[in-house]
């Protein structure tokens, strides 16, 4: 495989490591602070949760579906805010489990992959033409870029 792509696997491995050494530091009322204009470290893990589970299902039916697969994208905002699910008072622990083994099963399946695999195509839909090699570099980034916003904001507290 290329350096680009043996790069983003790795990046995408280390994603949970990420995340969890920015939790790392947070008090138990350090979950609830609101990072700016964005959701508390409470509410971003169990987006990340939620996140993981659905590129869990994108992942695999890019891979053994025929191309050209519906990609379903949501809401991220109003699961954010569904009371039902829980995201602003829900104990994180289930969730890091859920974020931890999702993306530990994804990682198993990438390493099995040939570099030809990361063109199988569908369609999102809400962002139209998605690759697998498209999926990597949106997951690649997803862990990474939440660890920062909690480490920013636990810097700037």
């Amino acid at each position: 495989m290329t350096t680009d792509l043996n790069s983003l696997i790795a990046r995408y491995n280390a994603g949970v490591k990420l995340v969890e050494t920015a939790f790392a530091t947070l008090s138990e009322s350090d979950l609830d602070r609101s990072l700016g204009d964005e959701w508390s470290p409470r509410m971003v893990i169990h987006h990340l949760a939620d996140s993981e589970t659905n590129s869990y299902v994108r992942l695999r039916r890019l891979l053994a579906e025929e191309s050209g697969t519906l990609i379903q994208g949501y809401d991220e905002e109003r699961w954010a805010n569904a009371a039902e699910l829980g995201y602003r008072n829900r104990p994180v622990e289930l969730s890091f489990a859920v974020f931890r083994a999702v993306r530990a099963a994804s990682a198993d399946v990438l390493s099995r992959l040939v570099e030809s695999d990361f063109a199988r195509r569908g369609v999102h839909t809400q962002s139209g033409d998605y690759t697998l090699l498209d999926w990597l570099r949106i997951y690649a980034d997803h862990a990474e870029q939440h660890a920062q916003q909690i480490l920013s904001a636990q810097e700037s507290a």
